[in-house]
């Protein structure tokens, strides 16, 4: 009579062994596992220390012109906090629930608004707006500080005049924002309050030309 055949009957005691360790092992990883957690920038930058200045002359009307650059390592849903000299590592269990390249142009976008008392626009342009100034801005980082608690931001603009008229006027910005803590949503808001006081740097240099 032929017996049913079953994996353990082909495992030696070892193997047998080795199998349920694995199994217990993998097990246990799961039940460790943190949990995962999406952030987003927050829509409000809250606060900031930085006085808004007085709007420009009303008949102007602003492009953002896109796409606004990023550094590669920033186009990944990974939250990435500093790690030794010149190293980065994700911030375990933690994702962007929004790729940064679509959040920052449309909140930079928002704060220039009220930063600057005029509209701004991302392309495309709706039927009949002709924009007076064209923006374009680059990040050349938007990391989370050394100190694990603060945001890094580092800037540089143009803005031209959009007939062509005379040349575009260069700007740039370092900004270091402090974080309530180094929990995840605390670095989120942090990077946001970052955006938000870059529209205010960049409309301040508007107001001096």
């Amino acid at each position: 009579m032929n017996r049913p055949c079953t994996l353990s009957s082909h495992l030696k005691p070892a193997a047998i062994t080795l199998l349920v360790g694995v199994t217990t092992w993998l097990a246990g990883c799961a039940a460790t596992a943190p949990p995962q957690q999406w952030v987003r920038l927050p829509a409000e930058a809250g606060t900031s220390p930085l006085p808004p200045p007085g709007p420009t002359t009303a008949a102007e009307v602003w492009q953002l012109v896109g796409p606004v650059a990023l550094p590669g390592h920033l186009d990944r849903d990974a939250v990435l906090v500093p790690r030794g000299s010149a190293g980065l590592q994700p911030l375990p269990g933690v994702r962007w629930a929004e790729p940064l390249r679509d959040a920052v142009p449309r909140l930079l976008r928002s704060d220039l608004v009220q930063a600057l008392g005029a509209p701004v626009w991302l392309a495309p342009l709706p039927p009949g707006v002709r924009p007076t100034r064209q923006l374009r801005v680059e990040l050349l980082a938007l990391d989370v500080g050394a100190d694990g608690r603060s945001v890094a931001l580092h800037a540089r603009w143009s803005v031209a005049v959009a007939s062509g008229s005379s040349a575009p006027r260069l700007g740039e910005a370092m900004l270091q924002v402090p974080a309530s803590s180094d929990d995840a949503g605390a670095l989120a808001t942090a990077h946001r309050q970052a955006l938000l006081q870059l529209a205010q740097h960049i409309a301040a240099a508007a107001a001096l030309r």
